[in-house]
């Protein structure tokens, strides 16, 4: 069937599960609408050449062709704009990795499960890595084998769905198919021979009833952890080279992947009620168990360990702190959805819950004495959200209108570890959050919109929408959006563009969270506090106005062109510009006294002096920017090359961010010389530089017979490092390109093998160069960068995956 015939010819709702109205023409067979995409607005679907914004469809499929295990890294390298690398020695954000839209943060991004409102995770990321001071969506709750698409929306949707898709939306669609089940096994290992993971998932799709279907995916893997510190015999952080050094060139140091435990269980249930109408369920539940590591205790860090953690006999050694994690990720919506005469409705509840559970293992306190425990539960984080949505629309001929009611209620806990975790100087690596850490805040909001879309002629689509929202904690915004759409060329060519507000409400966990954090101050070790925006340090000793709502003005502008049958192209310019970004502030220290003296005429020393701490940070708006960029995707398969189909997929981002007018100090710290340590040039660059500017992507896949071959080729651009305070010591790691292949045999019709060797070159990083900062690199701990990141640093890996149909 013709694109054309799908969107003008349309008769039947096809009641798929999505919380969006998908259409499609009686009769059309499963696999023919499949360039039509739903996450576009709250009207009627378009396919991707004919919609008014841009918009990605991504199957399972080429999800899988990546050669990727988990549905994070999968869409990093199929979606040019969007980003996501592994965390190491990063307490919890090693295991939740942020991931992002356009370089713009995870909080920024908004994610769908079905076209509903996926929750935010537990944790908030504090340590230092790409995206620092936000909160994003956990993807690495999502299983891969429940997939059956993901919709990725470049464009601002705040207007459409509220708060959080500044940069876009990300849309998971759960699989519905029913009439055959699927068992995957899959297994791997580096290069190096460790990072061994082992995994199986089963997906089978049942009817109920006549029409009813349950589609159910469970699955279960394994992770071993990665090692890539550096290497030297002097460390250069403490200053010392001894026998101990020389003996132990790595510094004790485990930095690289984790080890993981994942299970999970995911559901997608439909239910006709009638000919036009439906009841639906859909959901799951992800259990995630990880170990990660701390920065290793030398001996002359910390000078026993009471014989806790040496075997009996031996030397003391020193000791490797383990930061362990349980993370527990439940989302279910419920809902109807059909017609009522002439009005298409969809009304629904979703429960979502994310929580995240701190052991700090192989560890002591050390004002505890030989009386430590070596293993410390020490306190956790969850968030979780009850939605209520009502959506609406109706076509009048060639005018369609939609409206829609969202009722949200959100809360937020911390709860504090167990007494011996963070008592006198804490366990070593991460101190347990304390009593007065302890927080349990409920925040409501409602929402309403009305948009349309309005075919004024056969070629011209305009379309505009206004949300209304009122947060119980900081007040009202109002968003709107206007797009158009113009088709020439028989539909070949298609020129589109929108101009929108958004906004970003700042997150329970940017209001209210706080704690005691271990920290390498130069070549010190510190107590760093981190105090909530709702306090009396923060709001009244330090005058830091109460946090508010991001605001955003997008502009998007493009064309999509289908020069012959298999060729798609699409190109699209934007630009966001974002006030009063909410950031984590830099280090707020000692300046004119020093630990346990303090300057009693500066009151930030006073505060540190008070609290037993050497620095300080907090939330606040305080930074403006502005993004610019360009998204190019083409796409091209023939029918036949010699006996075979060919397939090539091109895609490019270029994104840059830039922090324009002067940044908000508060003026108690400017009026004491606390500008430059506000958020210095370090902290600047995780908005500017942590992520790559350019980004391609080209992917060749080809079927012969039996045989399926995928060659993916991912050029990650250049990221740079700054330095707090020295532009000379800066570095800029160069961009570089990851080759992956992925080789299928049919052994039969419904038995797979695949072979998959990921960074087929073992490329790495640039090795970090310290130019005398100890800081840079720790000391040589650190080999490659951290800090800022593109696409991690494990090598090559190689893959055996095993698919069985039945």
């Amino acid at each position: 069937m013709k694109r054309k015939a799908i969107n003008e010819k349309i008769c039947v709702l096809v009641l798929s599960g999505a919380g969006t109205m998908v259409y499609a023409q009686e009769g059309v067979k499963e696999n023919s609408i499949d360039e039509v995409v739903v996450t576009t607005g709250r009207t009627k679907p378009r396919t991707i050449i004919t919609s008014a914004i841009p918009i990605d469809n991504i199957s399972a499929v080429q999800l899988k062709s990546t050669g990727q295990i988990t549905f994070d890294k999968a869409l990093t390298y199929a979606v040019p704009s969007f980003n996501s690398s592994q965390q190491t020695v990063s307490d919890a954000t090693a295991h939740f990795d942020p991931a992002d839209l356009r370089g713009l943060g995870p909080s920024r991004t908004l994610v769908l499960v079905n076209g509903k409102r996926k929750n935010q995770s537990a944790l908030i990321y504090v340590n230092d890595t790409p995206g620092k001071g936000e909160v994003g969506t956990d993807l690495k709750s999502i299983p891969s084998a429940a997939l059956q698409n993901v919709e990725v929306l470049r464009d601002g949707a705040s207007a459409q769905y509220g708060s959080d898709a500044i940069a876009g939306v990300i849309n998971i669609i759960l699989k519905n198919s029913v009439g055959k089940s699927t068992v995957n096994l899959f297994s791997g290992i580096t290069s190096k021979g460790d990072g061994f993971n082992i995994g199986a998932d089963f997906n089978t799709g049942i009817r109920v009833a006549k029409n009813g279907s349950l589609n159910l995916t469970l699955g279960y893997s394994s992770q071993n952890k990665t090692n890539r510190a550096g290497s030297v015999t002097k460390d250069e952080l403490f200053g010392v080279d001894n026998a101990w050094t020389q003996a132990h060139p790595g510094l004790g140091m485990i930095i690289g992947q984790p080890e993981t435990r994942v299970a999970n269980m995911f559901v997608n249930f439909e239910l006709p009620t009638s000919e036009t109408g439906k009841f639906y369920v859909f959901g799951g539940t992800t259990y995630r168990n990880g170990t990660s590591y701390g920065l290793y205790r030398t001996p002359y860090w910390v000078s026993t360990d009471f014989g806790l953690l040496t075997p009996k006999g031996q030397p003391y050694n020193g000791f490797q702190p383990e930061f362990k994690t349980d993370v527990y990720d439940y989302n279910l919506t419920s809902g109807w959805k059909g017609m009522f005469g002439k009005w298409s409705f969809d009304g629904s509840a979703t429960f979502g819950s994310n929580a995240v559970d701190y052991v700090v293992g192989n560890t002591i306190n050390t004002s505890l004495g030989a009386n430590s425990p070596t293993r410390f539960k020490a306190g956790g984080h969850q968030f979780s959200n009850i939605i209520g949505n009502i959506d609406i629309n109706r076509n009048f001929g060639t005018f369609v209108l939609g409206a829609g009611v969202e009722v949200r209620n959100e809360n937020y806990q911390a709860k504090a570890g167990e007494e011996a975790s963070y008592t006198g100087s804490g366990a070593e690596s991460f101190p347990g959050l304390q009593p007065q850490n302890e927080i349990n805040k409920n925040r409501q909001n409602i929402g309403a919109y009305i948009n349309s879309e309005w075919d004024v002629t056969k070629n011209l689509l305009l379309g505009g929408t206004v949300r209304y929202e009122n947060f119980s904690d900081f007040g009202n915004n109002v968003s709107w959006k206007g797009n158009a759409r113009y088709k020439l060329l028989d539909d070949k060519l298609v020129f589109r563009g929108s101009v929108s507000t958004g906004f970003r409400a700042p997150s329970l966990h940017q209001i209210y969270y706080s704690n005691v954090q271990t920290k390498i101050t130069g070549n010190t070790v510190a107590n760093q506090g981190t105090f909530n925006n709702d306090s009396q340090i923060v709001r009244s000793d330090l005058g830091v106005a109460k946090l508010n709502a991001e605001k955003a003005f997008n502009i998007t502008a493009g064309f999509a062109i289908k020069p012959f049958k298999n060729l798609t192209i699409t190109a699209d310019y934007y630009r966001i510009k974002i006030k009063n970004r909410v950031l984590f502030s830099g280090d707020i220290g000692y300046k004119t006294g020093a630990p346990g003296s303090p300057d009693i005429t500066n009151p930030v020393e006073v505060i540190l002096d008070n609290n037993k701490i050497t620095s300080l940070k907090f939330f606040t708006n305080a930074v403006n920017t502005v993004t610019e960029g360009v998204d190019f995707v083409a796409n091209y398969y023939t029918s036949a090359i010699g006996k075979g189909r060919l397939g090539v997929i091109a895609a490019f981002n270029y994104n840059e961010t830039k922090i324009v007018d002067n940044i908000a100090v508060p003026s108690i710290l400017a009026g004491n010389g606390y500008s430059e340590n506000f958020f210095d040039r370090k902290e600047q660059s995780r908005i500017t530089s942590a992520r790559p500017k350019t980004k391609t992507i080209l992917s060749l896949s080809y079927d012969i017979s039996k045989f399926n071959f995928n060659l993916n080729n991912t050029y990650f651009g250049s990221v740079t490092w700054q330095h707090a305070t020295d532009p000379a010591k800066d570095q800029t790691f160069s961009g570089k390109v990851i080759t992956d292949i992925v080789l299928t045999y049919k052994i039969t019709k419904d038995l797979k093998v695949s072979g998959v060797v990921n960074n087929l070159f073992n490329i790495y990083p640039d090795v970090i160069d310290s130019k005398g900062d100890v800081v840079t690199d720790l000391g040589g701990r650190f080999r490659y960068p951290w800090e800022v990141n593109q696409f991690g640093f494990n090598g090559t890996i190689f893959q055996l995956n095993v698919n069985y149909t039945f």
